[in-house]
């Protein structure tokens, strides 16, 4: 069942009149400190694992919540300027608000690459392989990063515009939390028995796409973890489903996917094209331990894209489970070949020394 309404009111209260305030105020604090900051991180880099890795994480986060600090005054005022948000739905500002998304994620992908110096290369199909034809985009879900990176793909490589299905705990992140209640998304809170009411949320927001969007979905419903895969196995199980419980088995790298909110994007949106999306080198970023142990430096991080037509696409419900099962299974396959490439590190440029003739 869905949270009550007084609850939920709740929660909006605080992510906005206390969160949101309480980080404008931290990065102005962190900026007055920063030197403090940075002496610190430059003593503990040497004495923890890898190069300089306490002083360029720190940087990521200065970079990250500088933004946020930027971010939330600027859509404090599009929420002023389109009269106390009444607009703010219609499509002129949806426009605008793309654009700030689209601009943010630029800066700070290559803030990111450059200071932790990574590649990312994509291998599949050119995005002009979809002229004016809308897309469903299933990814393997393995932390916040490939969320991150995923949209910021979409946006600058494909050119579109990204409708996004979450989980409600991401709306505790301000600029995220305000940002997806102005753009086409919803974030979804897994319940037990809420299966129909969250298949109807996404239909409901696969239903009318353009021929520029991607509608974008992570049909394993969480995040991978060994404890969460054995109890997908367990679920299936106890609901009679022994063969998918037994492919659900031969899975080791993702989950089993939880086809029902997946299916019903695709008879939401009969005229798109799917997109089948994995990739190495971010899993695991659950949490800020995780970022500190996992976050990748000096990689080559693969995306690989699997283009497939609509007239591909099974049309019956139990043909498309067994369809994106076998989809699963190949893109397990992929990722236990595709393990993050370590990159050289860069050498040490000597320093200028003047000439001396004769």
């Amino acid at each position: 069942m869905s949270s009550p309404p007084v609850a939920r009111a709740a929660r909006w209260a605080v992510r906005r009149w206390v969160l949101a305030p309480a980080v404008v105020l931290l990065a102005v604090l962190m900026w007055v400190t920063l030197p403090l900051w940075l002496l610190a991180g430059a003593a503990l880099s040497p004495l923890l694992p890898g190069r300089w890795r306490a002083l360029r994480l720190l940087w990521v986060f200065v970079v990250y919540l500088t933004m946020q600090g930027v971010l939330l005054p600027v859509l404090l005022g599009l929420w002023l300027a389109s009269g106390c948000g009444r607009a703010v739905r219609r499509p002129y500002w949806e426009g605008i608000h793309y654009d700030l998304v689209q601009g943010v994620m630029w800066v700070f992908f290559r803030e990111a690459r450059r200071v932790l110096h990574l590649t990312i290369a994509t291998d599949g199909p050119d995005p002009a392989a979809h002229p004016g034809r809308p897309l469903l985009v299933a990814c393997r879900h393995a932390g916040v990063g490939d969320s991150f990176v995923l949209v910021h793909a979409l946006m600058h490589w494909y050119r579109r515009e990204p409708r996004v299905v979450l989980k409600d705990t991401l709306a505790w992140d301000p600029v995220i939390g305000v940002l997806l209640t102005r753009i086409p998304a919803r974030f979804i809170s897994p319940e037990p028995g809420a299966g129909e009411q969250l298949e109807d949320q996404i239909a409901a927001l696969a239903g009318d796409l353009d021929d520029d969007d991607a509608f974008v979905i992570f049909p394993e419903g969480g995040n991978f973890t060994s404890a969460r895969r054995q109890r997908g196995i367990d679920r299936l199980r106890a609901l009679g489903l022994e063969r998918m419980a037994e492919r659900a088995e031969a899975l080791t790298h993702v989950l089993a996917p939880r086809p029902g909110g997946f299916i019903a994007a695709l008879d939401a949106a009969p005229e798109a094209d799917v997109l089948l999306v994995a990739h190495t080198g971010l899993d695991h970023l659950d949490s800020v331990g995780d970022v500190w142990r996992e976050l990748p430096m000096d990689k080559r991080i693969v995306m690989r894209w699997w283009d497939v037509p609509r007239s591909e696409i099974p049309a019956g419900r139990e043909e498309r489970i067994e369809w994106l099962y076998d989809w699963w299974g190949r893109v397990d396959d992929w990722i236990a070949e595709h393990r993050p490439e370590e990159l050289p590190v860069p050498a040490r440029r000597r320093p200028w020394r003047p000439r001396r003739d004769g």
